[in-house]
């Protein structure tokens, strides 16, 4: 038997009932307490730790639960708040943690929220750190801490979790002046030193240090700084597991191998191509944890598979050979238990977090052979066996109409520049077309509506009856507006990729299974089990309905095949990029039907098209290959007078602005507001050929721009972008703001437009 210790990287913060989603709501509405916000988040970390000592994991995980988001509160602890935020007393707290995230919150004065993008290649969002040149790094915020004296209260055996100090400087982005914020680390290091004593004052034996950024291609002068760093870096006898996931450190194992750490975690379940580079070139002397169980999924972990891969690990580390996550399980549901009303068959194919545990410390005992192991194995075995074999899973017809795409299945007929011509004469935009991303407030009316029909509590006839009269609504408050091509508001859907989802066969929806994507906004993907095909037309009568309403276009509503991929729970027992082809087949029918109905501008959302890029660039084209693949399928069969528009948002586009172009969309939209029109500058050395709109407001902000701002940004852009392609919207759907917030932003938009039409027509030479 070797010393295999036990752990989780971290637990989802959202609580099992997404309490602290309805106490952030709350809170920031007035309904409760700081005090009552706090106790929601106390016990939210109670029950966590409770199910981590319940499976009888080694360590119990202490620091991962954030009211917001981590790295937002690892800003906060060492004192990285931007100055527009900060008052006379200069003091930290949780609203300042909400202002920066939000914009604004309770006794704090309005500002301009911090950037949001996506974390590495998933749907959960971050805070992005400010870094000014004479930045001063100090410890102002003490949660972190509270947590561990928090937990070490109930005698549990701790392994603390902080973002490391190379990782956190990464995420972030410099203001003001030029400089390199690498250079940074050495006024960060102190802070990072004093962090390690305070921890060595709490008796913490090992900390887990997370740094995913070692999974990335790293410029040289980052991996060079990771030996300055860790040798500087006073850990007070602390025990440091260094933590990396999302992809293979193979890359940069030497330079792991060389830092003062005690171990080091990695990813096998994205990777597990590394088990031959660790076993060659990691010190066999360190612990290494092996993610084995994945987090970021819900399938039952293959028992038999892992078992494999730790007795191949188990010959170089068996003195200290850990079994762990993949990653953080914030990824995950909470609790499988929850869901009373799934099909039984594919429940027993699940695992959520909590589950996750359990099955952590069930393939230690099977790999130490202790008592039981041989019916827990077996068990396993069946489980897996059973979704193998299930008929539930494979129809030949979709295998078939995969094998049958060909080369004229991603190809217009025409190119940009002649369907530009027919789509102008069709549809007689003005200059600088205004309109938006999609969708319109969501209303306690509206979910009301959506939740009795569930419940059956009224017909189908009465609920498509009061929707139509909110699209109705929707559709006059636009033409009010003066908005130039218009959204039905997509009062019927509940999300974008699970109310697509619910009309294709393949998938199957939970109740519970939330995921937090950020502060207290939680999605629930569906789940992906089975070949995907479109059982009926999704959208098309609430289309036709729309378009009846008004003269102006208005636009069909879709998601594209690469986001329902991303935003799902995914087969794992074939390639992605089958499964992705299968949706893109669906799609296309809809796109068609569409067109049919007369729709003739359709917008294909495919915001989690950057995030799903391999962290890695020797994995790209493969990656870019059949993604951009994908959207085509789904979007070039129709007739060169249909303008097809898509639209991304809250990721870095810049590195893969080729392969947007290459989706030959006639106008994209993407998210720009939050990084000040940054992405602007992918324009100064690559042409997009068709045309853009630059989201020019921020809708994750309850703060309304003015005119005058909106303008300022559209003459950034018009830098970049001729104004024969420049289209004005918001930079994302309108679902999470209230009408009052929405119908100022849109008039001082529209207003914007018509001043930027005015400068350009008084003055031809104004561009």
């Amino acid at each position: 038997m070797i010393n295999s210790c036990t752990h989780i990287l971290g637990f989802p913060r959202i609580g099992k009932k997404r309490e602290l989603k309805k106490a952030l709501e709350s809170y920031w509405k007035l309904e409760i307490t700081q005090k009552q916000l706090l106790e929601v988040g106390k016990k939210i970390c109670e029950e966590n730790w409770k199910i981590q000592s319940e499976s009888n994991l080694s360590f119990i995980t202490v620091g991962d639960f954030s009211w917001y988001d981590h790295v937002l509160e690892t800003s906060a602890l060492l004192g990285v708040i931007p100055k527009r935020f900060l008052e006379s007393d200069n003091k930290i707290n949780i609203d300042t943690l909400f202002c920066m995230a939000r914009g604004q919150s309770l006794n704090k004065k309005e500002h301009a929220a911090c950037e949001m993008t996506k974390w590495f290649n998933t749907n959960y969002h971050y805070i992005v750190p400010e870094f000014s040149k004479n930045q001063n790094f100090q410890l102002t915020y003490n949660y972190f801490f509270e947590q561990i004296d928090h937990a070490l209260s109930f005698n549990y055996k701790i392994k603390p979790v902080l973002l490391g100090p190379l990782t956190y400087l990464w995420l972030g982005k410099t203001k003001g002046d030029e400089f390199n914020k690498l250079n940074l680390i050495e006024n960060l290091i102190p802070i990072y030193n004093e962090i390690f004593r305070k921890l060595k004052d709490n008796k913490i034996e090992w900390l887990q240090l997370d740094e995913p950024i070692l999974a990335l291609d790293l410029p040289n002068e980052w991996i060079k700084k990771f030996k300055f760093t860790y040798d500087n870096l006073n850990f007070h006898d602390i025990k440091i597991l260094t933590t990396t996931y999302f992809g293979s450190i193979s890359e940069n194992i030497n330079i792991i191998n060389n830092l003062p750490v005690h171990g080091l975690h990695v990813d096998l379940c994205s990777a597990p191509q590394q088990i031959h580079s660790l076993i060659k070139n990691f010190d066999n002397q360190k612990t290494l944890s092996a993610g084995v169980v994945n987090g970021r999924n819900i399938w039952k972990s293959d028992y038999n598979k892992i078992i494999d891969q730790l007795n191949i690990l188990k010959q170089s580390f068996s003195k200290n050979l850990w079994i762990g996550s993949s990653c953080s399980l914030i990824h995950s549901p909470v609790d499988l238990e929850s869901e009373q009303k799934l099909d039984p068959e594919i429940k027993n194919w699940l695992s959520f977090a909590k589950q996750k545990t359990i099955e952590i410390k069930s393939i230690e005992i099977i790999f130490n052979k202790k008592n039981g192991y041989e019916k827990n194995l077996q068990q396993n075995k069946f489980d897996i066996q059973s979704r193998l074999i299930s008929k539930k899973v494979i129809n030949p017809s979709v295998k078939k109409r995969i094998s049958d795409i060909n080369p004229k299945f991603y190809h217009r007929d025409s190119n940009y520049e002649e369907r530009s011509i027919k789509q102008k004469n069709l549809f007689h935009l003005p200059l600088f077309p205004t309109t938006t991303i999609g969708s319109f407030p969501q209303t306690q009316n509206i979910r009301e509506l959506r939740k009795k029909l569930k419940e059956g509590s009224i017909s189908n006839e009465l609920y498509t009856q009061q929707i139509k009269e909110h699209i109705k609504e929707c559709i006059t408050i636009q033409e009010n507006l003066e908005l130039d091509v218009l959204v039905h508001g997509e009062a019927e859907r509940n999300d974008m990729v699970e109310y697509f989802a619910e009309f294709m066969n393949g998938f199957i929806f939970t109740s519970q299974g939330w995921v937090q994507s950020y502060g207290s906004r939680c999605v629930k993907p569906p789940i992906i089990y089975g070949d995907v095909f479109r059982a009926k037309a999704i959208t098309v009568e609430w289309a036709k309905y729309s378009q009846s309403l008004t003269n102006k276009p208005v636009k069909g509503m879709l998601t594209g095949p690469v986001t329902i991929l991303s935003w799902s729970f995914v087969r794992d027992d074939q390639p992605t990029k089958e499964t992705a082809l299968q949706i893109s087949l669906a799609l296309r029918d809809e796109v068609l039907d569409l067109e049919k109905a007369g729709i003739k501008i359709i917008q294909i959302d495919e915001p989690a098209f950057r995030e799903a890029l391999p962290l890695q660039k020797k994995d790209w084209e493969e990656y870019l290959s059949w993604s951009v693949k994908c959207f085509k399928i789904a979007s070039c069969g129709v007739e060169d007078s249909t303008q097809i528009h898509t639209h991304m948002c809250y990721s870095e586009f810049n590195d893969i602005i080729h392969a947007i172009a290459n989706l030959d969309a006639d106008v994209i939209t993407l998210e720009c507001s939050r990084s000040n029109m940054e992405l602007l500058q992918a324009f100064e050395n690559f042409s997009y050929p068709n045309e853009i709109g630059p989201g020019i407001y921020d809708i994750h902000s309850p703060l309304i721009p003015n005119t005058n701002f909106i303008v300022m940004q559209l003459e950034k852009a018009l830098q970049f972008i001729p104004k024969e392609r420049l289209w004005i919207n918001p930079d994302c759907g309108l679902k999470t703001r209230n009408w009052p917030e929405v119908s100022k932003a849109l008039k001082n938009m529209t207003e914007a437009a018509k001043n930027l039409r005015r400068q350009f027509y008084n003055n031809s030479n104004h561009f």
